[in-house]
């Protein structure tokens, strides 16, 4: 037969048998292969039943099916199931043409320590497509990826690699036999054999393993480089299979199991897969019976303690399928064909139910669940066969929970049993490392025996009584607790004698006697030969029973087997235990699939017609009928009457209330614990933005935009568009115009529903097209429906399953650099796993609100979840949180007499009855009265009486809480239907809360609504809860999830008496008390005795007359003005409408001035951010210097369209609002919760959270472990975070558990940009984020504007023009007229204004007004103004973009080292000696350097030439002396020079350099040798200049070999100040025609345009210097009448270093270098030239340059030692002065400026009598002026003919100046002079050379230095006196 498959033989089941028998028989071990016919036509012979039992003929099963679907309203699959789909689904299961049974295979048992968890390969390495997906797999040559089935995994497709030669070609031909294989979980290559390969991946098959049979598909790759399942492997010639459809629906569903999750070793479900349905296809059967017969087994599998084997239990996925079968969803048809009851087979081998059963009766074992593959009989002894109508004669479906051990097979009518797996992981101790055992107090040796479990479980049944039900967490914590006693008793005893362990014998006695206190409750049986007979024995008592007898709650069966050891499990058989057990296993989703069932199928209908009737038994539509014919057409008075008051329908419609005058409309406001939250969030962008991953670069944004996605909830888009609107957030981003955002908000919020795609698209490519805009995605809720998009595919047709996931987690949002994604969550839980994608660092916290009460102007205290349970113990009549016993009484007699309902059903039909009783008890018929719970009755006296006590109607609103829409419909329905019966349409509404639909209220009560909140347009209607304010109405909130819906102030009463047991996660728990969470005044948390004391016992209450009920309740009624508990609003967190406080009524009036201020704002950004790290507070308080106050609101606060957004204000004693009967503070709602709920939510004793804190905290995560830590009560949020990252992981459908952490690293991927912020239910979370959008925007802003110095020119004389003026209005200079112009020694730079006056004639006759003086040490505050940066700003560390960041930054981190280090010397003849500078040269700016032939060493630095003209450079070299400022100074002239090339280089200290380094990498760097470390600016400028014209000489040499003149090369540099920012050019508008003086029009331009025009004047190398003006705002026309200065330039020069050449800047200096240069250089003779229409602006940078210095003692003697005074820094030479650590020179000038008075008496505020300085010019204060005379000959000097002389200051003089100098000037009498020199020995020699000692006399006493110590060389000083 070779290879091809076209022989005749036409049956697949032959053709596959005889290839079996081939490929057996190649590689048998054993002699003779089994024959291929006794393969075909024998029956194994162990089968204990007959194959007829097991397996009916398919045609009767045909009949069948079409009998019952056409019973059923013909149901035709054919169309359904196309030829594709079948293909694809088939499970080879072959059933079409033999009858036999499939054959059993043996399978070689797992090597020991191997993994055999299905998915995984046996090295424990994961094949399931969905994980490998995005993964790239390498695969040899010539092999393909495949796709095999694995029968236990039906929805995962497990990825093989196979040699392609043995798969088929496209028509099913051509495969080699045989089979090779690779394993790419771990890599094993060389599987030759198919069977040996099936093993490794763990397919666990019961039949022969082939590849024909179980590879399936080929995977292929999508475009997106997704793997994903492709074309059918095609092994057959592809006929199409003609089998007929209906067959091929009937396979068992194998899709019902879901996968395995391996959490060390354990799942830790509840609801592990135990719930097997044959799903709504229709077929409800007749008669109830299936017709397979009712031996089907169906066994859980082994549960035993060895970690490997423990991956079992599964988290099951409940089929529930309406309409035909779709692929991968095919239920169990009724009388499916079972497989054989002798193999343990993957298919669940349940009892097909009957339709008549519900999801709930189905709960049974899923697939065996740890791997015993060995096919064997069952022994008689293992199996339980169930009762016959279990559950109809006992009216209890037991729960067998499953404990430690076998469980046997249960047969026959498994649909009234269900086995939880809910403790078995308590009994399986996980492996934990040692840390946490010690964490935990345990040893790894001391684990509990089996025995000690089983009495632990017991005494915890005994313990739990007839109320609880056994919880997990409880148990968990009861065995931790156990482990550490016994941990704690090892050490104790030590090596001492062993404590004995309960012995297996003892065990029986020792149960018995621990069950013996329990009354009856827990039961023991133990029986010897296995748990079946235990099992059986209570099944059969059970069924046996009479009602009337009474039941154990619990029997806990023991198997004490000498072979196996001890055994147990527990069958729990209390009614309401096995019940609520059984419910508690489904999840939400599920029970309500399952309530919406039995409405539909009509199961409901004898509970229904039970409430038909009253209980008093009269039939109650009748009754209803006959009152309202008793009233007529009148109905009862709205409002402002009694309930017996009638008024026609018309009049009804027609009373208008008084308008409510204390609803003012409120304006948005923002609190300050809002404001603090997003500080916080602000803070951590900016820790993001710092954290040097970049991943967020702020710098690079200059507009905010956002979108908000909240859950699928019409309320909620309503209420968060009303928060944006009212909080003007969209004007103050810019987003919208004022006019349109109300009608454009819409588009900034989207709800999560099918449409969210469209509109997602829309964002992103917002997103894309707007890179410099920063984008936030605020996912609100986010807890809600966060499951995975692939397990999409189990989703029962949920519309919103995977959205989130979809949305959140997708590729773009992942990757988009500008886009911050927030998170909001009050539930946070299911974010907080293991896997979760935020750091946890990413989390910001809503602030502790135990610290509110400290706020004194918080009016309203947050009122939540632990205040609740708190106020338990308040000792108050009426307590906030009540459980209605009587109800729960009442619930208990009905669900004992309808077992198969779900409790919810029957609790909504109570509730139902309840509250249309009272309301007719309450109207017309007061016999009913009895028959109310008092609680229903006080609540509805409540609703419907408060309207009728005043003129303005206005009343309670009451929730009721029903998670099942079609409930809630009914309810609504019933309720509506009473009520106008009973005339009470006009008294109260009755409002349906859908989440899917709008409000829809009456018109009549919108009217009402109108009224009271008055100037509201025609149109309007409420749209949100809030918007009910004051409308007495009962909200029937419906909905699997409450959505964070806020609700308005007269919300009185929450009833939660729905919510059971079904209930028991944290998350599913808190969410539906968060309902009643609000603020509250202080008074009611302070004083709760006082102000909640409601007098009007509830007892009396309910039984009083009618008329006395009124009287009663007076006192619970509330102001009608404030008639509601507060309930807070995410939105903001109070309103300040009536309150009296002081700080409120201020933030009132403030709110509506134009710069509206919160009541917090006088808070800075600085404060605000700088609370996240170090480095963000640093970056934000330099580059945003202060925010100001207007900081903290928006623009200007709108009074809002919309109702109150906040709680409401208190009526304060002594200013009760109208209509007030008392003086209550409004208080919380009051909750009225189910005896289940308020068991978890009740404070517990000793101060223990409350125990709904310690449950799973979501249905989506799961305990990694059994053992761990408990929630302590004083856990912040924060710590509880942390918990919850630690002992949780998220489950399978969970949309973070594809997000596992690196197997290598094991670290977790968190996504850098996302933040999650977390705060209780409506504690004001929207306002929050609103608020931190706007500051985000806000600093955006800060970031794009600089601060720049904004002061005048100081001692300008405009009176007077310069001697010649040039026209205006010319480009350049004119060096005839300019050279003959004076210079202006006059210092006008603002910057100087503390500082010494320069001499001139017409200072003499300025008069001597006293300066003022400023003896201030601190520097004063320089005027300065924010500017916008623009496109030609030069730039620090913080800014990126995409032009520039080549020039800031390396490719690659090697290229760290591709700059070269090049050392450069030359002579100096000022410094006597060699310098020697280092250049640090990038590779990419060698070209601006000449080096050596062999090209290593540097020669010169490259000059253009005088002549050239090219637009695209400038021709000086650019030098920016930097200190201190490697982040901050502006070093990158990029954009300032407009991209063009130019050599610019950073002359930095040699200690610094690898600070400059790292940060400009790609700058050339200067570095000053080692011995200028502490020098000043001076000996920067020093050095530029010294090497310039070295270089200028080396560069003339060379040029001149190239035939190039010396005068031609190009003799300027630019030297540049670190704080130039801004270039502006400026120009005069004449305006002719008015006398006024003309305008400044100024614009910004380039460094590179004002460089080149300067480089272009004519004649340029004749000036010595040219600079340009500091800007000013106060520049006028006047100070530009004269287009160019001659005067002091400073800050940016152009510098002739050629002309200059003998002009040196003082090496020495400090402070005023340029101005000491600028007059050395005038008097030389040479021109400075200002350039008056350029003008720059200069950065205000808090860091670096010249305030480094902190002078401090060089030997420290204490740490806080007072500053030391400028005085002291000098002192006579060999005193014990405390000496100094810093520079001679720089204490001696600060020395200077601030000892005028004792230096220079006669000088003070003498301007005619100037000081003489000559050759210097040093600041010796601004009281006094200096004369500047310059010693050389030929120089020109200031006129000083005639003036006296009050000092003489002589520093470091040189030889030119001698004694003949000085006896030209003339001294005042006591003149005062000083001498400076380096020495002591100098010092003598002046004063003898210069011949002092003629004219000034000294003393001894008057000789000084500086106060440093001898090795650091100080200065000496002496003075002296005119004789």
């Amino acid at each position: 037969m070779g290879n091809s498959y076209a022989g005749q033989l036409k049956s697949a089941q032959f053709e596959e048998a005889l290839h079996n028998s081939i490929e057996a028989s190649l590689r048998c071990s054993s002699v003779v292969p089994r024959p291929i016919f006794s393969q075909l036509y024998l029956d194994p012979d162990q089968h204990p039943f007959s194959s007829a039992d097991v397996k009916p003929k398919v045609e009767d099963l045909d009949k069948d099916l079409v009998h019952r679907y056409t019973q059923n309203g013909s149901l035709d699959f054919s169309n359904n199931l196309t030829v594709n789909e079948m293909e694809d689904d088939e499970d080879d299961e072959e059933m079409s043409d033999s009858n036999s049974p499939p054959i059993p295979y043996s399978q070689k048992p797992a090597p020991e320590g191997s993994c055999t968890t299905d998915g995984f390969c046996q090295a424990g390495k994961d094949l399931r497509l969905v994980s490998l997906c995005m993964e790239q797999i390498d695969i040899p040559a010539g092999f393909l990826l495949v796709g095999a089935k694995s029968p236990n995994l039906p929805e995962h497709i497990l990825v093989c690699a196979v040699d392609k030669r043995f798969l088929p070609d496209d028509h099913g031909k051509n495969a080699l036999l045989g089979f090779s294989g690779n394993c790419i979980g771990c890599g094993e290559r060389g599987f030759r054999y198919f069977t040996e390969f099936s093993n490794h991946i763990n397919l666990k098959l019961t039949t022969q393993p082939k590849k024909q049979k179980h590879l399936k598909y080929y995977l292929v790759r999508s475009s997106q480089g997704v793997l994903s399942k492709g074309p059918l492997i095609c092994w057959k010639e592809c006929r199409s299979r003609q089998s007929s459809a209906t067959c091929h629906s009937m396979k068992p569903n194998s899709s019902v199991s879901s996968t395995v999750t391996p959490e060390n070793g354990t799942t830790n479900g509840y609801k592990s897969g135990f719930i097997q349905t044959d799903a709504a296809n229709g077929n409800s059967s007749h008669g109830g019976k299936s017709i397979a017969s009712s031996s089907t087994p169906a066994r859980p599998g082994n549960y035993s303690l060895s970690p490997r084997s423990s991956y079992a239990s599964r988290d099951q996925a409940t089929m529930f399928i309406s309409g035909p079968p779709k692929k991968r969803h095919r239920g169990w048809y009724p009388g499916s064909p079972v497989p054989q009851p002798g193999l343990v087979v993957p298919v669940p081998t349940v009892r097909p139910l009957s339709r008549s059963e519900s999801l709930l009766s189905a709960p049974v074992p899923q697939t065996p669940l740890t791997g015993i593959l060995q096919p064997r009989p069952i022994p008689a002894g293992e199996t339980v066969i169930v009762p016959e109508n279990l559950l109809t004669n006992s009216g209890v479906r037991p729960v067998i929970l499953i404990g430690y051990g076998t469980l046997p097979y249960f047969y026959g009518n498994v649909g009234d049993i269900v086995v939880s797996p809910l403790l078995v992981n308590c009994y399986k101790i996980p492996q934990l490392e040692n840390k946490d055992l010690e964490h935990l107090g345990l040893s790894g040796s001391q684990l509990l025996s089996v025995e000690n479990m089983i009495l632990l479980t017991i005494q915890y049944l005994v313990r739990l009584g007839p109320d609880q039900i056994p919880l997990r967490e409880e148990f968990e914590q009861i065995m931790l607790k156990a482990m550490q006693e016994f941990t704690l008793r090892e050490r104790a005893l030590q090596m001492g004698a062993q404590c004995t362990p309960v012995s297996p014998g003892q065990l029986p006695w020792l149960a018995r006697l621990i069950a013996s206190v329990s009354q009856d409750l827990v039961h023991v049986i133990v029986t010897q030969n296995s748990l079946a007979e235990g099992i059986s024995e209570t099944l059969r008592t059970l069924s046996e029973m009479r009602h009337y007898q009474r039941l154990p709650d619990y029997v806990v069966a023991i198997c004490a087997s000498k072979i196996r050891g001890n055994e147990f499990c527990v069958v729990v058989l209390g009614q309401h235990q096995s019940r609520a057990l059984a419910e508690s296993m489904l999840t939400t989703s599920e029970f309500l699939k399952e309530i919406s069932y039995e409405l539909i199928t009509g199961k409901v209908s004898f509970l229904a017609s039970h409430f038909k009737t009253t209980s008093l038994g009269d039939d109650l539509d009748k009754l209803l009928d006959k009152m309202q014919q008793r009233r007529g057409e009148s109905v009862v008075t709205p409002f402002n009457g009694d309930l017996h008051e009638c008024v026609s329908a018309q009049e009804a419609a027609a009373m208008i209330p008084t308008q409510n005058l204390d609803l003012d409309n409120e304006t948005f406001q923002i609190y300050q614990p809002q404001l603090t939250v997003a500080r916080k969030l602000l803070s951590q962008v900016c820790a993001i933005a710092d954290s040097g991953s970049q991943s967020l670069d702020l710098g690079h944004f200059s507009k905010v935009d956002f979108i908000i996605i909240v859950p699928r909830s019409e309320v909620l888009v309503q209420q968060t568009l009303q928060r944006i609107r009212q909080s003007g957030v969209l004007v103050d981003l810019g987003l919208e115009e004022n006019g349109t955002a109300y009608q454009r908000a819409e588009k900034y919020v989207v709800r999560l529903d099918n449409e969210i795609q469209t509109k997602f698209e829309v964002f992103m490519r917002r997103v894309k097209q707007n890179p410099y805009t920063l984008f936030v995605l605020v996912h609100d809720n986010s807890h809600v429906e966060l499951t995975s998009v692939i397990s999409g595919s189990l989703s029962h047709g949920e519309p919103s399953h995977g959205l989130a996931d979809r949305v959140i987690n997708c590729r773009e949002v992942l990757e988009a650099f500008n886009l911050l994604v927030l998170q909001v969550s009050s539930f946070p839980y299911t974010l907080q796993t293991q896997q979760s994608r935020i750091s946890s660092s990413n989390e910001v916290h809503w602030i502790q609100l135990d610290n509110m009460e400290d706020m004194s102007c918080e009016e309203k205290l947050y009122f939540g979840l632990n205040e609740y349970s708190k106020s338990l113990q308040w000792g108050i009549t009426s307590p906030l949180l009540r459980c209605d016993e009587t109800f729960e009484k009442m619930v208990n007699t009905l669900l004992e007499r309808y077992p198969r309902l779900h409790s919810m059903v029957v609790r909504c039909y109570l509730l139902i009855q309840q509250y249309s009783e009272a309301l007719m008890a309450l109207t017309t018929m007061a016999s009913l009265r009895d028959h109310s719970t008092p609680e229903t009755l006080s609540i509805m006296d409540d609703l419907i009486s408060s309207p009728g006590k005043t003129r303005s109607g206005r009343g309670h609103m009451l929730i009721i809480r029903v998670p099942s829409v079609q409930l809630a419909m009914l309810a609504k329905e019933r309720l509506q239907e009473v009520r106008d019966k009973l005339g009470l349409q006009y008294r109260f509404e009755i409002i349906l809360g859908n989440p899917a639909s709008e409000l829809s209220v009456a018109t009549h009560f919108v009217e009402r609504l109108k009224t009271w909140r008055g100037n509201e347009p025609e149109e309007w209607i409420p749209r949100t809860y809030q918007d009910l304010e004051g409308l007495p109405c009962i909200v029937i909130l419906t909905g699997k999830d409450p959505l964070g819906e806020t609700f308005p102030r007269s919300l009185k009463y929450c009833d939660l008496r729905l919510i059971d047991s079904s209930y028991l996660t944290r998350t599913a728990l808190e969410q539906e008390v968060g309902l009643a969470c609000c603020y509250v005044s202080k008074e009611v948390i302070r004083g709760p005795a006082v102000a909640l004391d409601l007098s009007g016992k509830e007892q009396e209450r309910a039984t009083t007359s009618e008329n006395d009920a009124d009287e009663l309740l007076i006192d619970l009624e509330r102001p009608q003005s404030n008639s509601s508990a507060v309930t807070g609003t995410s939105g903001s967190i109070m309103e300040n409408g009536v309150s009296s406080s002081s700080t409120a009524d201020k933030s009132q009036k403030l709110s509506l001035t134009p710069s509206f201020q919160s009541p917090a704002n006088s808070v800075g950004l600085d404060e605000g951010v700088s609370a996240g790290t170090g480095g963000a507070g640093e970056t934000l308080k330099h580059e945003c210097d202060s925010l100001g106050p207007q900081m903290a609101s928006s623009t200007t606060s709108k009074p809002s369209s919309s109702s109150s957004s906040g709680p409401q204000a208190l009526s304060w004693p002594g200013q009760p609002p109208q209509g007030c009967r008392g003086l209550h503070a409004a208080l919380p709602p009051i909750v009225i919760l189910s005896k289940a709920a308020y068991s978890l939510l009740g404070s517990q004793r000793g101060g223990k959270p409350p125990a709904s804190s310690s449950l799973l905290p979501h249905a989506d995560v799961a305990w990694v472990s059994s053992l761990r830590p408990l929630l302590h009560k004083d856990m912040s949020s924060e710590e509880q975070s942390l918990y919850y990252r630690q002992w949780t992981s998220a489950r399978q459908h969970h949309a973070d558990f594809s997000n596992q952490p690196d197997p290598a690293s094991g670290a977790r991927a968190c996504h850098p940009r996302r933040l999650l912020l977390t705060g209780p239910p409506q504690v004001g979370k929207t306002g929050s984020y609103l608020q931190f959008l706007r500051i985000l925007f806000r600093m955006l802003i800060r970031l794009l504007e600089v601060d720049v110095y904004d002061e005048g020119e100081i001692n300008t004389d405009h009176s007077e023009s310069s001697g010649v003026s040039q026209s205006e209005g010319e480009p350049w200079p004119d060096i005839e007229s300019f050279s003959k112009m004076p210079f202006d020694v006059s210092v006008h730079d603002p910057k100087y204004s503390l500082m010494s006056l320069v001499y001139t004639e017409k200072l003499a006759g300025v008069k001597q007004e006293a300066i003022k003086d400023s003896k201030d040490e601190e520097p004063r505050k320089r005027g300065t103004v924010s500017m916008m940066l623009t496109k030609y700003a030069a730039y620090n560390t913080f800014h990126h973009c995409e032009q520039c960041h080549q020039y800031m930054d390396c490719t690659s981190a090697s290229q760290m080292s591709d700059s070269t280090l090049h050392a450069f010397t030359f002579s100096s003849s000022m410094l006597g000696e060699e310098v020697q500078l280092y250049f640090i040269i990038p590779k990419s700016k060698e070209s601006y350097f000449v080096f050596s032939k062999q090209g290593k060493h540097l020669e010169s630095m490259r000059l253009p030439l005088v002549s050239d003209k090219n637009l695209n450079a400038v021709k000086s070299p650019i030098f920016t002396p930097s200190s201190g400022r490697h982040e901050h100074g502006l070093l990158n002239l990029f954009h300032a020079m407009e991209g063009i090339s130019h050599l610019h280089l950073l002359v930095v200290k040699e200690y610094e350099m690898p600070l400059y380094r790292k940060y400009w990498p790609n700058h050339i760097m200067l570095v000053l040798p080692g011995m200028f470390n502490n020098a000043g600016v001076g000996a920067a400028r020093f050095l530029i200049k010294e090497l310039s014209y070295h270089n200028l000489e080396l560069e003339r040499n060379r040029l001149e070999e190239l035939g190039v003149k010396r005068q031609c090369v190009w003799p300027f540099i630019v030297v540049m100040d670190d704080s130039c920012v801004l270039w502006n050019v400026h120009s005069v508008q004449d305006q002719t025609s008015q006398p006024m003086e003309a305008g400044v029009s100024s614009k910004n331009v380039s460094l590179k345009s004002v460089l080149q025009h300067i480089e272009a004047t004519p004649k340029i190398i004749h000036y010595a210097i040219l600079g340009i003006q500091k800007w000013s705002s106060k520049l006028t026309s006047q100070s530009l009448k004269a287009p160019f200065s001659r005067c002091h330039v400073h800050d940016f020069i152009l510098l002739n270093i050629d002309l200059t050449q003998n002009v040196q800047y003082d090496f020495n200096r400090y402070f005023c270098e340029d101005v000491d240069f600028n007059l050395r250089t005038n008097s030389s003779g040479l021109l400075i030239c200002r350039f008056n229409n350029f003008s720059l602006m200069k950065k205000h940078v808090q860091v670096g340059g010249q305030r480094d210095f902190i002078i401090k003692p060089k030997i420290m003697v204490s740490e806080s030692l007072a500053p030391i005074l400028p005085l002291q820094y000098v002192c006579a030479p060999d005193s014990e002065h405390t000496l100094l650590a810093a520079p001679a020179q720089f204490l001696l000038e600060k020395f200077l400026q601030h000892a005028s008075y004792k230096l220079f008496p006669k000088a003070i505020h003498n301007f005619k009598s100037p000081v003489l300085a000559i050759d210097c010019y040093l600041n010796i204060g601004p009281e006094v002026a200096i004369c500047y005379i310059s010693s050389r000959p030929h120089s020109s000097n200031v006129n000083c003919e005639g003036v006296f002389f009050s000092g003489l200051l002589l520093y470091l003089c040189d030889s030119f100046v001698g004694a003949d100098l000085l006896k030209k000037f003339k001294f005042l009498k006591g003149a005062t002079l000083c001498v400076i020199c380096q020495d002591r020995s100098s010092l003598r020699q002046t004063i003898v050379r210069l011949e002092l000692e003629d004219e000034w006399q000294f003393r001894l006493r008057d000789e000084f230095q500086t106060a440093n110590s001898s090795d650091d060389k100080p200065l000496y000083f002496l003075t002296g006196r005119h004789v």
